[in-house]
């Protein structure tokens, strides 16, 4: 073990060492108090910022051609089981279609329902050319239904002054497609008025 002396001469180069600034005087002074407090200031670390990850832009989208359906694929029969999927998940949504179920409570529903793998047709339609369109809905954008007909040519049309109709187990729905100017995405969220009359 070290003499008194020769652990006081460490403990004041130590401090000598450790706070440069400061006096002999108030090294002594610190001493003779027996308490000795070691200042440290810790070096502050810059805060990384979160870069947000972007996706593509519209214009990208179109670009990339990342919604488009290669002709090659563009066929009725593919789509079939997209279809039975479908029903069944409509059947699971209305909890079977029950013939004794709320017709307006089914069509609630269905106006708020994922419409992809839906066989539609076209009802009516300001442009007689739409009318007796029949496929299952491949995608659904804001103001288009893009459907594959049995014919396997994929048709676009529009939704702005066309009805459009779709059957399952015996239950008829009319979509007014007028009123169905949104997103699948947004349709979850909206309130939809059952009633009221749709000028074609």
């Amino acid at each position: 073990p070290q003499g008194s002396e020769k652990a006081k001469t460490f403990v004041h180069a130590f401090l000598k060492r450790s706070m440069p600034k400061m006096k002999d005087e108030a090294i002594q002074d610190m001493l003779t108090r027996k308490a000795v407090v070691l200042e440290h200031y810790p070096k502050k670390k810059a805060k990384q910022k979160r870069k947000k990850t972007k996706g593509f832009t519209a214009k990208q989208r179109r670009e990339l051609r990342l919604f488009e359906i290669e002709p090659e694929q563009q066929r009725y029969a593919i789509f079939l089981p997209l279809h039975e999927l479908w029903k069944q998940y409509i059947r699971d949504l209305c909890h079977g279609l029950k013939p004794d179920a709320q017709p307006h409570m089914i069509q609630g529903k269905l106006l708020k329902a994922d419409l992809h793998g839906a066989i539609v047709t076209v009802t009516k339609s300001k442009c007689p050319s739409y009318v007796g369109i029949t496929g299952i809905i491949l995608q659904e954008f804001k103001h288009v239904f893009k459907i594959i007909t049995k014919e396997d040519k994929l048709k676009v049309v529009p939704k702005l002054n066309n009805v459009f109709s779709l059957e399952l187990d015996g239950f008829i729905s009319y979509i007014y497609g007028s009123k169905f100017l949104l997103r699948a995405s947004e349709r979850s969220a909206k309130k939809f008025k059952l009633k009221g009359t749709i000028d074609l």
